[in-house]
């Protein structure tokens, strides 16, 4: 894959800037890092954004994440590895990432409520919108995957 803008950062600062911003926020919100990387993993795999895959991979096994439950979440409904306050995350990824089939139904939101305050609700949503953001330009402008450098363990 040819890259279409070799550099964004270097071309739009300020715009990376802001998106880095909206990065430190959620870092600092409160939320499971590991939910967050589930999260970010799985509106990756619904929006086939490989760069963000690659990227979010890493990061995630890095953090001690183990393969076993990344490998299963594109099937988490179905696989046993993740905690209930997972499952309505990534319920809630699903369907924020999705919003243009059904604008969120009100059943998920049900289905969710019970296991976030509303500023985690509020802090998942700015999540989900953080990474829809991130795939589009990833997948727009063509960036490749595999460049970016796995962080280290622990």
């Amino acid at each position: 894959m040819q890259a279409r803008i070799a550099n964004a950062n270097e071309v739009a600062p300020n715009g990376y800037a802001a998106m880095i911003g909206l990065e430190r926020y959620i870092k600092s919100c409160g939320l499971e890092k590991p939910m967050v990387d589930l999260m970010k993993m799985r509106a990756s795999q619904i929006n086939g954004c490989a760069f963000c895959l690659d990227m979010h991979w890493k990061d995630a096994r890095a953090a001690g994440e183990s393969e076993q439950r990344l490998y299963g979440l594109d099937a988490w409904q179905e696989s046993p590895y993740y905690t209930e306050r997972e499952r309505a995350a990534l319920l809630w990824t699903e369907a924020v990432t999705r919003v243009a089939d059904g604008h969120v139904p009100d059943e998920v939101y049900e289905k969710v409520k019970p296991h976030f305050g509303d500023k985690e609700l509020v802090d998942l949503t700015i999540v989900v919108a953080a990474i829809n953001a991130w795939n589009r330009l990833a997948i727009s402008l063509r960036v490749p995957p595999g460049m970016y450098p796995a962080p280290k363990h622990g």
